[in-house]
């Protein structure tokens, strides 16, 4: 039984019916995608709740094709030329392109042949983390520091895994605003590039290897994947919320749902945030199964803006990041539990796969902004972290047109996944021992796996499909 038909719920579900295991899969919501969502702010105007693009291309192939599909009969896909634009306050803009030699070019262009070089050397250094890095760690049940130990007197050799991102940036770029555009590496895990270790610079050779926007929006792949997984015998209830894991005599023994009905079960798949089950909201007896993620290693919360609008005065690609003067005032504010007077805003104008003109009509277009994750459920007021938002894409040059707009704030992720406090990926990755603390797929309570974004592997949709494919192998490895 699997219980939540996000990413990693719907990649352990397939892992399952391939293996040949009856498999019942439990969604509250009424469409599977759990955090793959979309949001409606007007009309026919439908924006994805984030970047809406894949990366990690193989991983989701290879889940396609453990249900015997292609990706490519499924799934329309779109590489994206340009990574993203950096934009500071001053009207300067870096296009960060995804060939490797052209982000060389336009970096040099940017701030110097002293620049480029540094950015060639750093690719080089983040592609052997890489290769020293994903078979130990991300496709393991458990890494373990012994790995990492082996790991520093082999690949990691050179890549500095005990100190900082931001410090391992330093040593490639002199210039302070291409730390900045490198260190959102650790944002895209809700986590502070001044705390995050030096190996997650892993994350630029990922970007490198490709960014791939889906057609019709990310909804498609959980269409395709809940699609496959009912093909291969899953059977999917739609709005079928679990109150409780049941236990006897020490292990799992079945499901209550919100509706008081009972299933039993010997084995359960939670594809949810780790933090509501430790908080209780499965029962007290399964809470005990992973430990308590404190206040102070919560991951970032965010606010967003989906819009129905339109983004005039400058010509953007998919994804613009408009950062702040000073990036460690950011980072302490958000470590201290505040909202930064100045917060890097990015914006997804979702309908651009290429630099061009904005539509003459409203366009899905979605505002981010960092927020910090909250030891309580007290709201933080949404309208300073607005005005700053579009304070800071004012001062580039961008208006914002905005015919109907829809807030999520930190109050609505906590709703979502009571318990996190709105942190949105779980466990900040801060410190180098922070890998092996995060839950893995094996728990403490016998037939209790975990599955998702705040599980090992870790946060993205990439890592969720890993983690839904190492809950199979636990499972299926279990003595039931």
């Amino acid at each position: 039984m699997v219980v939540g038909a996000g990413i990693g719920g719907l990649a352990a579900a397939l892992h399952l019916a391939a293996a040949g295991r009856p498999v019942l899969l439990l969604e509250r919501a009424a469409t599977p995608g759990g955090r793959v969502s979309s949001l409606r702010p007007a009309g026919a105007v439908t924006v994805d709740a984030g970047p809406a693009v894949l990366t990690l291309l193989p991983v989701f192939q290879r889940l396609f094709a453990a249900a015997g599909a292609r990706l490519e009969d499924h799934l329309a896909l779109r590489p994206l030329p340009v990574l993203g634009r950096h934009v500071w306050p001053d009207g300067r803009y870096l296009d960060l392109m995804a060939d490797q030699q052209a982000a060389a070019a336009a970096i040099g262009d940017f701030a110097g042949p002293d620049a480029a070089r540094g950015f060639l050397d750093f690719q080089a250094r983040a592609a052997r983390c890489w290769d020293a890095l994903e078979k130990p760690f991300l496709t393991v049940q458990r890494p373990g520091m012994l790995a990492l130990g082996a790991q520093v007197g082999l690949g990691l050799r050179g890549t500095s895994p005990f100190g900082t991102l931001w410090d391992a940036l330093g040593e490639h770029f002199a210039d302070p605003r291409l730390r900045q555009v490198f260190g959102r590496m650790a944002a895209y895990v809700g986590s502070s590039p001044l705390l995050a270790p030096a190996t997650l610079m892993l994350v630029a050779h990922i970007e490198m290897s490709g960014l791939f926007a889906i057609e019709g929006g990310m909804d498609r792949l959980a269409e395709a994947l809940a699609g496959l997984a009912q093909a291969r015998g899953v059977e999917l209830r739609l709005g079928a919320a679990v109150a409780e894991i049941l236990v006897q005599g020490g292990r799992v023994a079945g499901l209550r749902l919100a509706d008081g009905q009972r299933i039993a079960a010997r084995q359960v798949v939670l594809a949810s945030d780790a933090a509501s089950l430790a908080a209780g909201h499965f029962g007290a007896a399964a809470a005990r199964a992973v430990p308590p993620l404190p206040a102070s290693r919560r991951s970032f919360s965010a606010f967003g803006w989906a819009i129905a609008g339109r983004a005039e005065g400058l010509d953007l690609p998919r994804q613009a990041v408009f950062h702040p003067a000073d990036p460690a005032a950011e980072y302490a504010a958000l470590a201290r539990g505040r909202m930064p007077e100045a917060p890097t805003v990015t914006l997804w104008a979702q309908a651009r796969l290429a630099p061009a003109p904005a539509p003459d009509g409203a366009e899905p277009l979605m505002v981010l902004v960092p927020a910090p994750p909250r030891a309580d459920t007290r709201e933080m007021p949404a309208g300073p972290a607005e005005a700053a938002s579009l304070a800071a894409l004012a001062r580039a040059g961008l208006r914002l047109r905005r015919d109907a707009v829809l807030a999520v704030t930190p109050r609505d992720h906590e709703r979502a996944a009571p318990g996190s406090g709105g942190a949105i990926y779980g466990q900040a990755v801060h410190g180098w021992q922070s890998i092996f603390s995060r839950p893995a797929a094996r728990t403490t309570l016998p037939g209790l796996i975990l599955a998702g974004g705040t599980t090992h592997p870790g946060a993205g949709l990439a890592m969720a499909a890993l983690s839904g494919q190492l809950a199979a192998a636990a499972v299926i490895g279990e003595r039931a």
